[in-house]
């Protein structure tokens, strides 16, 4: 096969990589291919830049091959634009007249939970100091590691230690108000809702999710993760207190899926006009995407985000400093979710209510 052929070859799959995740169905090899997007851009225009420095275009097959390829790219690129320093920012930052009692650092980290190595998640932590920390992936072991290295400095927790890998500890430096754990779709998955009283003593509703990703080993469908994200976006969108959504997502910002949490929870991502921020896979040089995510309502003003240093685990730790300026909220205002986009949220979750009592009858 010569250049020319190859070229053409990855093109035509390009194109229907690219296609694939808009198909309307939740089958993992499907979903799967939401994830390796920026890499996908890259090598589309790689191949673009390729075929004009090594080959002429002189007939309409050729004309008709770059058209195709740069119409990929161009809507490839646009999906993940908003994730680049190009974009305007979706947040702000904080206002110079800030009140620093509202500030905040906020952290999620996901452990690995087969990582025996705990050492490296301490010193992160004692570096970085967050006042709010999100673990998953975290069993009993886990669990007493992360309390024996850094829990004096945390008075409030919510502890969850699982063996299923889907386990999650919340520590926090402010006091916690009727914290709750909540196993939304699935009775072996937890998620932590807790309002917090800032050292300024105002409230905030806080979401921690790590809902399953859509792969044969987890779930052959992405039914559930669709699910907790919708039933999470619901209540933000119907909450009178600023929300904050912070967890491992098994999910990229630019999917459907996601896109349709942002809009029907009337939420802002701290990414968007920062940068990618790619928290998996940390063992790999080139497969990396973002699936840790914090999304916040319109109060919140963003001071710095970061991804962490390496902690032996498959995830970086991503963290965010935040301010709450909910008089400057009309500033990055979100457009309100339209009856469709919650109408279809309501269809995910009763798809999965649906697959739950389906089980539940072959049982």
């Amino acid at each position: 096969m010569n250049l020319k052929s190859f070229l053409q070859g990855f093109g035509i799959l390009a194109v229907v990589i690219t296609l694939v995740p808009l198909i309307a169905a939740d089958f993992w090899w499907i979903r799967i291919f939401d994830y390796p997007h920026i890499e996908l851009t890259l090598l589309t225009l790689t191949a673009i830049a390729a075929y004009f420095l090594r080959f002429e275009i002189k007939n309409w097959r050729d004309y008709a091959f770059i058209t195709v390829l740069v119409a990929c790219f161009i809507y490839q690129f646009g999906k993940i634009f908003p994730y680049t320093p190009f974009s305007p920012l979706e947040i702000n930052e904080p206002t110079a007249d800030v009140d620093n009692s509202t500030g905040f650092k906020i952290l999620t980290s996901n452990v690995l939970q087969k990582n025996k190595i705990s050492d490296s998640l301490i010193a992160e932590m004692k570096r970085v100091k967050p006042d709010i920390a999100v673990f998953t992936e975290t069993n009993t072991r886990w669990q007493n590691e992360i309390n024996e290295g850094i829990g004096k400095d945390y008075p409030y927790k919510v502890e969850v230690p699982l063996p299923n890998t889907y386990g999650m500890l919340l520590y926090s430096k402010f006091d916690l108000i009727n914290p709750e754990v909540k196993f939304l779709v699935d009775d072996s998955i937890p998620s932590i809702h807790t309002e917090v009283r800032l050292k300024s003593g105002d409230r905030v509703q806080l979401h921690a999710i790590h809902p399953t990703p859509p792969m044969p080993q987890h779930n052959p469908s992405s039914t559930d993760r669709d699910a907790e994200m919708m039933k999470v976006a619901l209540q933000a969108r119907d909450s009178e207190l600023p929300v904050l959504v912070i967890g491992d997502f098994n999910d990229v910002p630019w999917s459907q899926t996601v896109g349709l949490f942002k809009n029907v929870g009337e939420l802002l991502d701290v990414r968007v006009g920062r940068s990618f921020y790619n928290t998996f896979d940390a063992t790999s040089f080139i497969m990396k995407w973002p699936l840790d995510h914090i999304f916040v309502t319109e109060e919140f003003r963003v001071k710095s985000i970061s991804k962490g240093s390496f902690i032996e685990s498959d995830h970086f730790p991503y963290y965010a400093e935040l301010y709450l300026q909910p008089q400057l909220a009309k500033e990055q205002k979100p457009d309100k979710a339209t009856k469709k986009q919650v109408e279809k949220a309501r269809k995910q979750i009763n798809e999965e209510q649906k697959e739950d009592a389906e089980k539940g009858q072959n049982h």
